[in-house]
């Protein structure tokens, strides 16, 4: 994706090194980043956060994988946040990319490297 991109809530497909691995949910809004994965008892996919430089897992019913993305979608970092967690901010992050625990590993998601997403025009 290009700098300056403006994103908006809805689907797209997160890729990694240009293959398709998964369907994610995209939260631009205040409210949807809001309600983020709250209430849920797992997720089928990812969810991607933006703008975002931190999150939290207090009211989660779930344990989730977090990656740290800077504007370019390159990762800063990716933790494991158990229910009831408040990750620290990243500074340079503008995005988070969330997930079921053990997601990000099984597809690729580590730190230094960049993902995609793209979405329906």
């Amino acid at each position: 994706m290009r700098r300056g991109r403006r994103w908006r809530d809805g689907t797209g497909t997160l890729t990694i090194d240009g293959r398709p691995v998964a369907e994610v949910e995209i939260a631009a809004t205040y409210r949807t980043r809001r309600r983020g994965l709250l209430g849920r008892d797992g997720i089928e996919g990812g969810m991607l956060l933006t703008p975002c430089g931190s999150v939290h897992s207090v009211g989660m019913r779930f344990t989730i994988d977090v990656a740290y993305l800077d504007r370019d979608l390159r990762v800063l970092s990716v933790r494991t946040m158990p229910p009831g967690r408040v990750g620290m901010p990243r500074p340079r992050a503008r995005h988070v990319l969330e997930a079921a625990a053990g997601a990000l590993a099984e597809w690729g998601v580590r730190r230094g490297g960049t993902v995609g997403i793209t979405v329906p025009s």
